[in-house]
């Protein structure tokens, strides 16, 4: 099955047929040249399982976190007036940084045929120092009467709720993703992307659609957001379970590992962003 995901469209692997798909079962090497049977490969253990995935998602993400939480903790405090101004400087320049960095790596990790880990764990590394200063912004400016540990730990909540939410959904109903939901999730996915880089450069000319705002438009647009997040979560669901059917060499739990984060990333900044602007309604 071809791939439309540009994460997973470089994995050969991935897009090959597995065993007891729609084109029907079929045992290893038959239907080879000839007609005839050919024996299976020989078995082998480095290949991608779910424990793989696991360990390999874990690391990321742990990257993730930590230098998130350095951002955080060397860029100063924003609610001393002293520091302030040097704190809010220091924020801007990590956000701008880290999510130039971040998005030049996602797109090299996105159609690099072989998957490379340490470009997996640099864009992890850039995405904390992004996600570090966006989040202790959006602390500072809307975080004070948020309550219940505050509006970062909300988010942080949600999105790991979100993430066992859609597993459980996808386990217990048993989803099937079709072509058609592919394509439109992708189609989705670069489009909203290509509206926020367009929403950027209007606000370079102070103007703007209203994409990252606080009203209405600017709601309806990250709630799209989060309910992409969970149709690009199905996506990674789906594609992990063909790679450990179809047998994917262990290095391809890399690839789903940076799948899985950029979506729970999505996740995270349009409900950081959802619950941004209600509380400052």
């Amino acid at each position: 099955m071809q791939s439309n995901n540009p994460v997973f469209r470089r994995s050969e692997e991935f897009n090959r047929a597995s065993y007891g798909s729609s084109q029907g079962y079929a045992p290893p090497g038959y239907g080879t040249q000839g007609g005839g049977y050919a024996p299976p490969a020989p078995a082998t253990t480095d290949r991608m399982t779910i424990d793989t995935v696991v360990q390999s998602t874990a690391i990321t993400l742990g990257v993730v976190v930590l230098t998130a939480a350095a951002t955080w903790m060397l860029t100063g405090d924003v609610s001393d007036p002293d520091t302030a101004d040097n704190a809010i400087a220091g924020l801007g320049a990590a956000l701008m940084i880290g999510s130039l960095g971040a998005f030049a790596l996602s797109m090299v990790n996105s159609f690099k045929r072989v998957v490379s880990p340490a470009l997996v764990i640099a864009f992890a590394a850039l995405e904390g120092v992004a996600l570090g200063a966006l989040s202790k912004i959006y602390d500072a400016f809307y975080g004070v009467d948020s309550g219940y540990g505050g509006i970062v730990v909300q988010a942080v909540v949600g999105t790991f709720a979100a993430f066992a939410g859609t597993l459980a959904a996808y386990k217990f109903f048993d989803i099937k993703v079709g072509q058609k939901f592919r394509t439109f999730v992708v189609a989705a996915m670069f489009g909203m992307v290509a509206l926020g880089l367009l929403e950027v450069v209007l606000s370079l000319f102070s103007s703007g659609l209203g994409l990252f705002g606080f009203g209405p438009l600017g709601l309806l647009f990250a709630v799209a957001g989060l309910v992409l997040g969970v149709f690009m979560l199905i996506l990674d669901f789906d594609f992990i379970e063909q790679g450990v059917r179809n047998g994917l060499p262990a290095r391809e739990s890399w690839r789903a590992s940076f799948a899985l984060t950029v979506s729970l990333v999505w996740i995270y900044t349009n409900l950081l962003r959802i619950l941004a602007i209600l509380q400052d309604n």
